[in-house]
């Protein structure tokens, strides 16, 4: 087989068909644009164009804000790291950061995540120490209370942070 021998398969590539050749080809004069007019010339973009009348995104109300520098934290509840513990997927005695987080599967990653924040629900019954991105009150209240230390990588992420003046 040479280069100059390769073809499509017979119907790969169907015949376009042939526009204004006549009212025999059944696509002549207008070629099934129907008269005159914007519609009928090349590059036309109606979209959400109604007639002259404002139209409905322009009509309705703008709500909300999206800000682009919002840091999106992976939540991890302490029940669930309780319960990683108990299951072996998380060492009990040694420090606990977000890569062993990641690797036990607690969290998801993410290109857009700031880190893992570190919620109250549930219970924690032993002691643990751990590093995250972020950490509510209640959970560094009950990872304290079960005898275990926190560290808080971004301050500005917990709510006890001291106000600057």
């Amino acid at each position: 087989m040479k280069l100059n021998e390769l073809r499509d398969n017979p119907g790969a590539r169907p015949k376009s068909k042939r526009l204004g050749r006549g009212i025999g080809s059944g696509k002549g004069k207008t070629s099934g644009k129907g008269v005159k007019g914007q519609k009928a010339r090349e590059g036309v973009a109606l979209n959400g164009f109604e007639g002259g009348q404002l139209p409905l995104y322009r009509r309705l109300p703008k709500r909300g804000f999206h800000n682009p520098f919002r840091r999106e934290y992976a939540p991890l509840n302490i029940g669930a790291l309780d319960a990683a513990i108990e299951a072996g997927r998380l060492p009990a005695g040694e420090p606990i950061d977000e890569a062993a987080l990641l690797a036990a599967g607690l969290v998801r990653t993410k290109a857009s995540l700031a880190g893992v924040r570190l919620l109250g629900h549930g219970e924690i019954r032993r002691a643990v120490t751990i590093t995250v991105s972020g950490a509510s009150a209640s959970a560094i209240a009950a990872v304290q209370a079960a005898g275990g230390a926190i560290t808080v990588l971004n301050p500005a992420a917990a709510p006890d942070a001291p106000a600057e003046a």
